[in-house]
């Protein structure tokens, strides 16, 4: 029987490395200048790249050997130290108030969102993004629904953040244009 880490290794073996994230690439000018960053369930890692560019001291965290040994690659090609390790990040977790900013995208595990809260800083900022239930066609998208926010599901589970950005285009208007399948969020703790 194939593990969930052994599918992802294979995915991770051929993959490409991505860019970062929309929500973290369109909102940077609010990233600060230093601090402590995780990019968690970091696949090959392109948000922690992204962030360790703009001077953040970053840790990146995944359950796939395979990703963490393709993101150490490429920091060392580019330069960039980052902490990356092997972390089934729902079994253990970020401890509290470790962390500027947290970056996620294209993850998701609700039971997860109280300890990712606990775990910024005051004033640390969290960039997420993922897939949501209101989409045309499957993309890219997990088939399973318990992988899918609801209709702002994210805002509601963010409630405890500031709200500096946010945006689920949902299927209104013209579904040719805009972010579709997807919701986004910056929010700042207090």
């Amino acid at each position: 029987m194939t593990s969930r880490v052994d599918v992802w290794n294979a995915r991770h073996a051929e993959g490409k490395p991505g860019e970062a994230a929309w929500v973290l690439r369109e909102h940077a000018h609010l990233l600060p200048g230093s601090g402590e960053a995780l990019d968690l369930a970091c696949g090959l890692g392109a948000n922690a790249l992204f962030m360790a560019e703009r001077g953040l001291r970053v840790r990146a965290w995944d359950s796939s050997p395979v990703a963490i040994a393709r993101l150490q690659g490429m920091a060392c090609a580019r330069g960039l130290e980052i902490a990356a390790s092997v972390r089934d990040v729902v079994a253990d977790p970020p401890a509290p108030e470790c962390f500027d900013v947290i970056a996620v995208s294209h993850f998701l595990d609700r039971d997860l969102f109280p300890a990712l809260l606990a775990a910024l800083r005051p004033g640390g900022l969290l960039f997420y993004q993922t897939f949501t239930v209101e989409r045309d066609g499957d993309g890219d998208a997990p088939a399973n629904p318990a992988f899918l926010l609801e209709p702002n599901e994210l805002l509601e589970r963010c409630r405890a953040l500031r709200l500096l950005a946010y945006r689920e285009d949902g299927t209104a208007g013209d579904r040719s244009r805009g972010m579709r399948a997807l919701a986004v969020l910056v929010g700042m703790k207090p």
